[in-house]
């Protein structure tokens, strides 16, 4: 058996590197780590990052690490909002999962998004075309996903609404991570849309229907507590829009899809020449690998563990480096090659691939919206591939010192 090492207290605290320097703050940081873990300060508190298929089984394990005051204020203030599934563990963790795994885990459930998703992009494409304006697809994007989920949600019209939605989940998302003005906004936002979605729990609550198949509105409106009791108004409305957000939140990855086809263009013929959809599929998976979109996530040691012969002292925060993880050159051949075909030739490593993080999304905290995001963006690389259009000089500069990132110009086309 290993030894265990001493803890050592940290010298110093990472929160402003981890700031400035984005997606290469960790991956550089493990590199240089001697040993199986690097050891720092995050927010004031004792860090240690862990990275790897064994690491990620190590971290979803919920004996090894708890969720609840784990997550800092700001980030629940922007991204997930309070009294998120998020912030739960055992088994009220486990009872609010189900509601959304039963939305969002359903074969034919993501098929009508997807279906939905396509006839708003095909809409939107065809008025751009006629207006003869140029694109920024990443904004025309969010907008076609707000319409979709508005749609497959149960949300009512007007669509007008739709562009707000689509600005505000946005806005949560762009500022999470960031101070200053970029975190106020996301706030405002938040605020916003979660009187919205309360108006519209309300509403459903006074009016309540016997549907066998309740939207995804009525079913957070109807869900309960493992003490039986509703949600509170506020926190369904967290729910409703940790199912919203999300999806709107594609838009990042169609956006580097486009990106990825304009540099590779080889994969639009045979995205073209792929009836099957396998070609579509590969390219999601390995556009969630490629580009950055989460650099990695937290919780807090539930009790002193051995991580590799490792000592980490109960309440530290353990990080896993998903950036870094996702290019591996230990997990990956040539990882910063963008490569598809890597996941049409072989099956994919259990736990090797995690843009959402990772484990088992039943019983932990993987994102359960992970099979919508792979379907959508499938969806989308084939509707990008098939469309005609120019891409005009612009700056596609993708900075990784910004979280969360993008082309600089996001992305601009011009309709054929």
């Amino acid at each position: 058996m290993i030894p265990s090492k001493p803890f050592a207290a940290p010298l110093h605290d990472s929160t402003l590197g981890a700031l400035t320097r984005g997606y290469a703050w960790l991956p550089d940081r493990m590199r240089s780590a001697d040993g199986a873990v690097y050891r720092t300060r995050l927010l004031g508190r004792p860090a240690v990052a862990v990275r790897g298929p064994e690491a990620v089984l190590f971290f979803y394990d919920e004996e090894h690490v708890v969720r609840k005051q784990a997550l800092p204020g700001p980030v629940l203030d922007t991204l997930f909002g309070r009294g998120a599934v998020h912030t739960l563990d055992g088994d009220a963790h486990r009872a609010r999962k189900a509601l959304f795994m039963t939305l969002l885990k359903d074969d034919e459930s993501v098929a009508h998004l997807c279906t939905l998703v396509r006839r708003r992009w095909r809409d939107a494409m065809e008025e751009a075309s006629r207006a003869g304006e140029p694109v920024v697809l990443f904004d025309t994007a969010a907008e076609v996903l707000a319409l979709a989920v508005r749609d497959w949600a149960g949300i009512p019209p007007p669509d007008a609404e739709a562009a707000g939605l689509a600005h505000d989940c946005v806005a949560m998302v762009d500022g999470f991570a960031a101070p200053g003005l970029r975190h106020l906004r996301a706030r405002r936002a938040r605020t916003r849309q979660e009187n919205a979605m309360g108006g519209l729990v309300g509403a459903v609550r006074e009016s309540p229907t016997d549907d066998d198949s309740p939207t995804a509105l009525e079913a957070v409106a109807q869900h309960r507590n493992l003490d039986g009791e509703l949600l509170d108004t506020h926190t369904a409305a967290v729910e409703l829009l940790n199912i919203v957000r999300p999806t709107i939140a594609i838009a990042w990855f169609v956006t580097f899809a486009a990106h990825a086809l304009h540099r590779w263009p080889h994969h639009r013929k045979l995205l073209r020449a792929d009836p099957t959809g396998k070609h579509a599929l590969a390219c999601a998976h390995e556009v969630r690998r490629f580009y950055p979109f989460a650099p990695f996530v937290g919780g807090l040691a539930a009790r002193d563990l051995t991580w590799r012969g490792e000592r980490i002292e109960k309440g530290t925060m353990l990080l896993l480096d998903l950036y870094g993880q996702n290019h591996d050159p230990d997990l990956w051949a040539h990882p910063y090659r963008f490569e598809p075909h890597r996941f049409s030739r072989a099956p994919r490593l259990p736990d090797g691939l995690v843009p959402q993080g990772g484990g088992d999304p039943a019983r932990g905290h993987r994102c359960p919206g992970e099979d919508i995001t792979v379907a959508v963006l499938s969806t989308l690389v084939t509707e990008l591939a098939e469309l005609e259009y120019s891409v005009p000089p612009q700056d596609l500069t993708i900075p990784l010192s910004r979280v969360p990132t993008l082309p600089r110009s996001g992305f601009v086309l011009s309709l054929a």
